[in-house]
């Protein structure tokens, strides 16, 4: 259930753009026991924490007999601390992958009590927030293992999520301020979305996604007819049905606040990395294993060769979704075959490498 979740309040939390969120809050879930080896497992843009749960179960590599699991919310999911939720904070201020890691911190050991965690996973901006603990808290885990997402988002990236962020404040009729930057405004201006404005916004947000989450393969096969788990009768009613219902129903304010903390992602962006991105991944003590998908539009293997590259000798292992899939490969479950594939390539993982740093769980 989406609402089946809970909260830890973390007070008013500074961020590091220097702005606040009063009264903050983080929403997680937790599977297993807490005596057992601590996962850590963020979401993804727009997701919800129910919508982690596919790569969770008893038959799968994070199973809750073996692992105590915890799914964290990103800061404008709708969850955790949100536009959607916080309705005297207008505008909501900018959040980073620092301060969504450094509330998950706390989370874990402040309320959790733990001391150390096996491994930290995640998809899409989910593997961004993997690569920032790596890089934020590197001794805190034995394991990483980001898939299709990046350490650092592309400038192509970043152009991308400006066609995402600009077709949807057209609606509003205004315009993006720039790349990591928000809406074109007077400093201090702010207006709200009329249900018109939000309606179409979204519905064109929607469609902007569309050419970019499955990969010119997908289209080409009409997966979007042929795969089970999608069924679509033609590729109209894939557009309206499945991209358009998944954009509706989310809120247009919480969609910008990620999309920013996408846009400006980057593990090199702080102390003591100060920018350089070689000594960041250097700065990774975690075994790493790095998964982009084949035929990723948004993270394509070749930037999760570059990363692996610049890691330490031994640290990173780099394999490759053999999927057409695109960036839905990597989640979030409708691709069974991909799904199994990832769940083997973790089990294996887990199982078989030897952690790098040593502390006890508790």
């Amino acid at each position: 259930m989406a609402d089946d979740y809970s909260k830890y309040d973390l007070g008013d939390f500074e961020l590091k753009s220097g702005g606040k969120i009063p009264n903050a809050h983080i929403a997680y879930k937790t599977f297993g026991d807490p005596s057992l080896p601590a996962i850590i497992y963020p979401s993804w843009y727009s997701g919800l924490i129910a919508d982690n749960e596919w790569l969770i179960g008893e038959d799968k590599t994070l199973n809750p007999a073996k692992y105590f699991i915890i799914i964290t919310a990103l800061f404008g999911n709708g969850q955790s601390s949100s536009p959607s939720n916080t309705p005297d904070l207008k505008p909501f201020p900018d959040v980073l992958f620092y301060d969504n890691v450094k509330a998950q911190y706390r989370l874990v050991t402040e309320h959790l009590k733990i001391k150390h965690a096996k491994a930290v996973l995640g998809w899409s901006m989910g593997a961004g927030q993997t690569y920032q603990w790596a890089t934020q808290y590197p001794d805190f885990m034995d394991l990483v293992a980001p898939f299709c997402g990046s350490a650092k988002t592309s400038l192509h990236n970043q152009v991308f999520l400006e066609g995402v962020k600009s077709a949807l404040l057209a609606a509003k009729g205004t315009s993006s301020g720039g790349i990591v930057k928000g809406e074109m405004a007077e400093k201090g201006e702010y207006r709200g979305w009329s249900e018109e404005e939000r309606k179409n916004g979204l519905k064109a947000l929607g469609r902007v996604y569309a050419g970019w989450g499955f990969s010119q393969a997908f289209y080409r096969e009409k997966l979007y007819e042929k795969a089970p788990t999608l069924g679509f009768k033609d590729l109209d009613d894939f557009m309206v049905n499945f991209w358009e219902a998944w954009a509706l129903s989310k809120d247009p304010e919480n969609m910008l606040v990620m999309l920013h903390t996408w846009q400006a992602g980057d593990c090199s962006a702080q102390d003591p990395y100060n920018g350089d991105f070689e000594k960041a991944m250097k700065g990774i003590k975690a075994k790493a294993l790095v998964m982009p998908g084949k035929t990723d539009l948004y993270f394509p293997p070749e930037d999760s060769e570059i990363e692996v590259a610049n890691m330490s000798p031994g640290i990173g292992r780099l394999e490759v979704f053999p999927s057409i899939w695109g960036h839905w490969a990597g989640g979030p479950g409708q691709s069974t075959e991909d799904v199994k594939w990832l769940d083997e390539k973790l089990k294996e993982f887990f199982e078989n490498t030897p952690a790098t740093v040593r502390l006890p769980h508790r």
